[in-house]
């Protein structure tokens, strides 16, 4: 319930951000006459700079022109609504065009609506409104459905989608995907010696530590079960995925959680299997995963705290 009340008051209190994609400078300033106001107004004049931007401001709307020289403006939609970053926010298609095929085509994919040039100022406020209101709801009932009730962190259906996403994204792209599990050492004989109550504390601990290690707005921890969290890592070589995983035990070192069942000074640490692959559109991610639980394995194997990898 906290979480919702500040996801609300958020929404009440942030100026929305809006995206202009248009190659035509007088458009452009244009709407941002228009926007500016009331809204934070962005503006990108390629498809590749639309793409950049939408991964690194996470813009409320975007208000894409449809022809653009290179990229236009439906293989712009497109490539938003095939990133797990980018597929949630809402593409309005700025269009001079009045042809019925080429509307059905532009939400087939994935647009929410379209306006005509030239731009009527009052109806362009009225459907961003809308699409913004809209836009925020949705981002706030998926937090609450795609967040771990104890943790903050990402809970297994969250995981599991965006692990989906990510194969067929590496699928497409031929870029490697990395996954990290890892659990907390001895957790049990921690739960019985301190108590459940403590057990969650100790959890939330771990997982805020591990959270810190996360660079990218697209990587992504998440809980996988009990004890046990994992983290997405896209675009990631083994490599890569080592110096996070390091990172993960390091934080939890430096929470200094006492565990005195396994001796006097002894602390929290935690234990973590690494897999790294690429996906493949005639095949599941369920074998990254059974990669990266056998390298976690064998890292308890071979004494805890410490990370093991799969070769890549």
């Amino acid at each position: 319930m906290a979480l919702t009340a500040q996801a609300m008051a958020d929404t009440d209190t942030t100026r929305p951000k809006i995206l202009v994609v248009d190659d035509d400078p007088l458009n452009i300033r244009l709407l941002h006459l228009v926007l500016g106001q009331q809204h934070d107004v962005y503006m990108a004049t390629s498809g590749e700079q639309a793409l950049a931007l939408s991964v690194e401001i996470k813009p409320d709307v975007i208000l894409l022109d449809v022809i653009m020289p290179g990229m236009d403006g439906h293989e712009i939609c497109r490539r938003l609504k095939a990133n797990p970053v980018t597929m949630e926010i809402p593409v309005i298609f700025i269009t001079a065009q009045n042809n019925e095929a080429e509307e059905v085509r532009g939400l087939e994919l994935g647009a929410v609506d379209f306006i005509r040039k030239p731009i009527n100022a009052v109806i362009l406020q009225a459907r961003l409104r809308t699409h913004v209101t809209l836009k925020r709801q949705g981002d706030i009932l998926r937090t609450m459905a795609s967040v771990d009730g104890l943790t903050g962190v990402a809970n297994r259906r969250r995981f599991e989608e965006i692990l989906g996403l990510h194969w067929l994204q590496s699928a497409r792209t031929g870029a490697p995907l990395s996954l990290i599990l890892f659990d907390v050492d001895h957790f049990k004989k921690y739960n019985d010696h301190y108590g459940h109550r403590a057990g969650d504390d100790c959890l939330v601990r771990v997982a805020g530590a591990a959270a810190k290690a996360m660079r990218r707005p697209f990587d992504l921890i998440a809980r996988y079960g009990g004890e046990e969290f994992a983290c997405v890592l896209p675009d990631t070589d083994t490599a890569g995925a080592l110096h996070i995983a390091a990172l993960i035990l390091a934080n939890v070192a430096q929470c200094a959680i006492l565990h005195e069942t396994l001796g006097a000074d002894r602390l929290v640490s935690v234990s973590a299997g690494i897999a790294t692959q690429r996906g493949a559109v005639d095949q599941d991610y369920e074998a990254l995963v059974k990669a990266a639980d056998q390298q976690l394995y064998r890292a308890k194997a071979d004494g805890r705290n410490r990370v093991a990898a799969a070769p890549a």
